[in-house]
């Protein structure tokens, strides 16, 4: 393990204050579900009324993520970022205001600040190869999916937090504050919108961002990835409750996440002097959660099984982020990271609900049966994908691209 290439990011300019105002004004939005739906659930006097308000709001992120993504290339991410920002603050602040007697208001009030999620995310990768170059892309693909892994366990236990020691209105209202003013920062970091001319060439319309003989696949990969995610997740659960502790299902959760924390940290430090290929860490990945359908029946023998799978899983993010923003013309890079985004929460919404069927039907083992069966469909999409070359030219890539 060589940490040249994190020293390397260290000293270059704007990696540090992009990745930390990122993480900043990521976490506010990642706490808010929780309260949201202590907030739905206290309001309407049931939980079914959370899962619509949750859903209300997940179904305007995704439907909102592209326009947002794609507006950013055009019209420069600052604008964007910090517009939507100071709007979904102030939306999710009338949610948390509401009076109860009002819950019926909750989903359209939810899909309204789902809309105005800012465009954190897509705007982060699309910024990385315009300001890291070479074999450190990689390390800061690869540190950016270990930060993600992070706050999806820090954020929802912050939000819980809340929610615990104060209220769900204290909780959001919070969450809008807080975001306000770190999306404001993220914002002030962002770079300005990529000139065109003749060298650059036209930008690419939906149809030849998405309908190209990489990114496609890469886009079903992705699609198949994040559901998977879901189904395994949701098979968590389902051991949990078969087991008659729920608190295994938070246990599990935490042991992959630290697997994903620690492969992420390592694959980001390898020196990468070989020609890296895609669909091999998805099929690696998809070898070892196929290892746990075997295990679902012994709670410590599932948890090591998830952390050996949890260690490729930031590392196998970080590839498709990596080859993504490599294989897609400057000017559509956050547009397409947002196309991921929002494939992602349908992805994760269908994985979902097809695992709980497949539990529902035929046992908890097969929620790990699912998910091996998308990385193998995952797998065959990525095998034409081109690698990262270590000694790959710039104009190589342009021309894959293109």
């Amino acid at each position: 393990m060589d940490l040249t290439a994190y020293r390397d990011l260290w000293k270059t300019h704007g990696v540090v204050a992009l990745l930390a105002s990122a993480l900043v004004a990521r976490m506010p939005v990642m706490a808010t579900m929780v309260p949201l739906a202590f907030l739905a659930k206290d309001a309407a006097g049931n939980f079914g009324w959370a899962g619509v308000v949750a859903g209300a709001y997940s179904v305007g992120t995704a439907v909102a993520s592209v326009v947002w993504s794609r507006l950013a290339d055009r019209r420069g991410a600052r604008k964007v970022v910090i517009g939507t920002g100071m709007a979904w603050g102030a939306s999710m602040a009338v949610v948390a205001l509401l009076p109860y007697s009002w819950f019926r208001v909750l989903p359209v009030a939810a899909a309204v600040a789902g809309v105005f999620v800012a465009p954190v995310t897509s705007a982060l990768r699309a910024n990385w190869p315009r300001i890291v170059h070479g074999s450190r892309l990689r390390a800061i693909y690869s540190l950016d999916a270990t930060a993600q892994e992070l706050l999806f366990v820090i954020g929802p236990m912050t939000g819980a937090l809340m929610v615990s020691f104060a209220s769900p209105r204290v909780g959001l209202l919070a969450c809008a504050v807080t975001a306000a003013a770190a999306i404001w920062w993220f914002g002030l970091k962002q770079q300005p919108p990529v000139p065109h001319d003749e060298s650059t060439g036209p930008r690419p319309t939906v149809r030849q961002l998405l309908l190209h003989q990489h990114r496609t696949p890469m886009l079903l990969a992705w699609f198949c990835l994040v559901m998977g995610f879901a189904a395994m997740s949701l098979g968590m659960v389902a051991v949990a409750d078969e087991h008659g502790n729920r608190l295994i299902a938070g246990v599990l959760e935490m042991v992959a996440a630290t697997g994903s924390v620690t492969g992420g940290l390592v694959g980001g430090a390898l020196p990468g002097r070989h020609n890296s290929y895609t669909w091999r860490r998805m099929l690696a990945l998809t070898v070892l959660i196929m290892g746990c359908v075997f295990v679902t029946s012994s709670v410590v023998g599932l948890a090591v099984m998830m952390f050996a799978a949890g260690c490729l899983i930031a590392p196998t993010i970080a590839a498709v982020y990596e080859r993504v923003g490599v294989l897609t013309p400057t000017a559509a890079h956050t547009e397409i990271f947002g196309w991921m985004q929002s494939g992602g929460m349908i992805g994760s919404a269908v994985g979902s609900a097809v695992a709980g069927a497949a539990v529902e039907a035929f046992g908890v083992r097969y929620a790990w049966v699912l998910a091996a069966g998308l990385g193998v469909l995952a797998t065959v999409s990525l095998l034409r994908v081109p690698p990262h070359r270590p000694a790959e030219s710039t104009e190589f890539e342009a021309a894959v691209a293109a």
